[in-house]
């Protein structure tokens, strides 16, 4: 099939089309549209990269890291004793055993959100540096209409 005959099958030909393009991520409909390409959608027509939402995530990742250790410490404190409290039950080897997976577990989550918390901060610097660039060079290429590439 011929490019233009697959884009004639795929966008309804080169008339206007009876409905406004829009753009759908992973094959889901944006806001305001209910089916791919169906609605206006209901953002930017451009795409921008924003440092907040990545940094309040790795924010977030903190709170939940300082969170977690607050329970290792606080799950340590109230656990101080149990084993002379309970010598000589069947219970008091479970109850070690069952400490020793969650503070396991406790300092997994901990460490995650502090790797979490550093790599989602710097994502979002990172998205803010090049959406910064990325105007720049936008805003320099403009500047200049008159010039061929490569002059």
């Amino acid at each position: 099939m011929a490019l233009n005959a697959t884009w004639d099958q795929l966008f309804g030909g080169t008339d206007a089309p009876e409905r406004p393009a829009a753009m759908t991520l992973a094959g889901l409909p944006g806001p305001e549209q209910d089916g791919p390409g169906n609605g206006p959608g209901g953002g930017d027509p451009n795409l921008k990269a924003d440092a907040g939402p990545w940094h309040s995530a790795g924010t977030t990742s903190g709170l939940l890291r300082t969170s977690t250790a607050t329970s290792l410490t606080d799950l340590d404190t109230a656990n101080e004793g149990y084993a002379a409290g309970t010598a000589g039950f069947d219970s008091s080897s479970a109850l070690t055993e069952i400490l020793g997976t969650w503070k396991t577990r406790l300092t997994a989550v901990r460490d995650e959100c502090g790797r979490l918390e550093g790599a989602l901060k710097s994502a979002g610097r990172d998205f803010g540096e090049r959406e910064a660039d990325t105007r720049r060079k936008i805003a320099a290429e403009s500047t200049a209409p008159g010039q061929k590439k490569g002059e």
